[in-house]
C-alpha cells in the first residue's frame, strides 16, 4: 500500500568557511618517517609542509552536501572517506590534483574520516561529523522484491514524509532493466494523500524483462516537513507471462488474453450505470489477489447496501472495485450490469480467472456503462495517460 516520505530543515549549520587540517600529510622515505613539515627529501632538502582542508567540519557538519578535500601544495593522488557504518563515498580527483570531491552527499547523523595521500606519498588523516535528523522519511516500494508481475505494473513508491524536493530525489532513482525499456517517472498525490512516485515504461513490458532500481537516498533532504533520507534502497522485479484482461462493459463480457490470443471469454455482470455503483472504465491493474474477504458498502460510501464475505477477490482500485465470485448475482452474468461497482462471475469462472492471472496484469475496461475513467492515484491508473501526458509528471523535465 503507498506510502510517503519527506523533511525539515535541520537547524543546525555547517562552521563557516574551510578550516585547514593542522594534520601534516606524512611523507615516508627509505626505512622511516617524519613530519612532513621538517623532513628532508633524497636531495637532503627540507620538505615544505602539505596541508589538506575539508569543508565539512566539527561534529555537527551540515549534512546534505558533498564532501571537498583540498590540497594546499602539490597533486592529491587518493582521498578515502569512510562513514562509521565502514562504507566509503565515491568520488573524483580534479584535472589539476588539487581537490577531490564525493559524488555522494554527506549523510545526516554520520560520523566520517578522511584520509588523503599526495604524489610524495604523503598522508593525513581527519574526523568529522553531521548533525542528526530532525525528521527521518522512509519510503515504501512496489512490486516486492524478487517477485514475477504482469506486463503492466509499475514501480511504485510512497513516501512517509511530504517530499518538497522532488528533482532531488527523483535524481537519486536508478531503473535498470535487461533490455534498456524506455520509461519515466511520474509525481501524484496517493490515493492515501501521501507523496508517491511511479516508473512507467512506454508500453507494456516485454516478458521477460528484468527490472531493478537503486535509490540512493542517504543524504537527500526530503525538503521543509519531510526529514532526510538515511539510507538506500534496492529492489527488482522480474516481469511473467504476456497477460491482458478486456472486460467489455456493454456486452457484459470477460476476456482473458495470453500472447494476443483469446484464452477464455467468460459471462459476467459489473456495475449498475447510471450512479455511483457503475465501475470504473480505462485501462487498471491487478493489484493484488486477496482471496476471500469482508466486502462492506459503507466503506465505499453506500450505506448498509451490502456486508458480505466475497470469494476469489482481485483489487483493481484503492476505491473498491474489484474482480471477484457473485453467485447472488448470476442472472445478470452475461446480459446485465447491476453489481455494486465490481465485475462479478460466477464461482467457478471467478476461480480460473482468479488462478490465472498476476499481480500486475493489465484489465483493460470498455464500454458506456461507465461512471468514468479511474484516476491516476486511484491504484495504478497511469495507463491512462498519453506517453507524452506521463512524461510531464516528472520533475525533471
Amino acid at each position: 500500500m503507498s506510502r510517503t516520505y519527506a523533511r525539515n530543515a535541520l537547524r543546525t549549520t555547517a562552521l563557516a568557511g574551510t578550516a585547514v587540517l593542522t594534520a601534516a600529510l606524512t611523507a615516508c622515505s627509505g626505512g622511516g618517517s617524519g613530519s612532513s613539515s621538517g623532513d628532508a627529501g633524497q636531495d637532503g632538502k627540507a620538505k615544505p609542509e602539505t596541508r589538506i582542508s575539508v569543508n565539512l567540519t566539527g561534529k555537527q557538519a551540515k549534512p546534505g552536501g558533498p564532501v571537498k578535500v583540498t590540497l594546499a601544495d602539490g597533486r592529491l593522488t587518493r582521498v578515502t572517506v569512510t562513514d562509521s557504518k565502514g562504507a566509503t563515498l565515491d568520488g573524483e580527483v580534479s584535472a589539476d590534483g588539487r581537490s577531490w570531491t564525493s559524488a555522494r552527499n554527506a549523510a545526516p547523523g554520520t560520523g566520517y574520516t578522511v584520509e588523503a595521500r599526495d604524489a610524495n606519498g604523503g598522508t593525513a588523516k581527519a574526523d568529522f561529523a553531521t548533525a542528526a535528523p530532525e525528521k527521518v522519511n522512509k519510503l515504501n516500494l512496489a512490486p516486492g522484491k524478487n517477485t514475477t508481475v504482469g506486463i503492466a505494473q509499475p514501480l511504485s513508491i510512497v513516501f512517509d514524509h511530504p517530499v518538497k524536493n522532488k528533482a532531488a530525489v527523483e535524481k537519486a532513482l536508478k531503473v535498470t532493466t535487461s533490455n534498456s525499456t524506455e520509461g519515466s517517472w511520474g509525481w501524484m498525490q496517493d490515493w492515501s494523500g501521501k507523496d508517491r512516485i511511479d516508473w512507467r515504461p512506454k508500453e507494456y513490458w516485454k516478458p521477460g524483462t528484468e527490472v531493478a532500481l537503486e535509490a540512493r537516498l542517504n543524504g537527500v533532504d526530503s525538503g521543509p516537513d519531510g526529514g532526510w533520507f538515511v539510507r538506500d534502497y534496492v529492489t527488482g522485479f522480474t516481469i511473467g507471462k504476456n497477460q491482458v484482461v478486456k472486460v467489455d462493459l456493454d456486452n457484459h463480457r470477460l476476456k482473458l488474453m495470453r500472447d494476443g490470443q483469446l484464452v477464455k471469454d467468460i459471462p459476467m455482470s459489473a456495475g449498475t450505470p447510471g450512479g455511483e455503483k457503475a465501475s470504473w472504465r480505462g485501462k487498471t491493474v491487478l493489484m493484488s489477489k486477496e482471496g476471500t474477504i469482508n466486502m462492506r458498502s459503507e466503506t465505499v460510501g453506500l450505506g448498509d447496501a451490502y456486508d458480505k464475505m466475497v470469494d476469489y477477490s482481485m483489487r483493481l482500485t484503492w476505491s473498491g472495485m474489484y474482480a471477484h465470485a457473485a453467485p447472488w448475482n448470476a442472472g445478470h452474468m452475461g446480459s446485465a450490469n447491476r453489481s455494486s461497482g465490481c465485475i462479478g462471475m460466477t464461482d467457478a469462472d471467478a476461480k480460473w480467472v482468479y488462478d490465472q492471472v498476476q499481480v500486475g496484469d493489465p484489465f483493460e475496461v470498455e464500454g458506456d456503462d461507465a461512471k468514468g475513467t479511474q484516476a491516476v492515484n486511484n491504484g495504478y491508473g497511469e495507463w491512462n495517460l498519453s506517453w507524452a501526458e506521463w512524461q510531464t509528471k516528472s520533475a525533471l523535465r
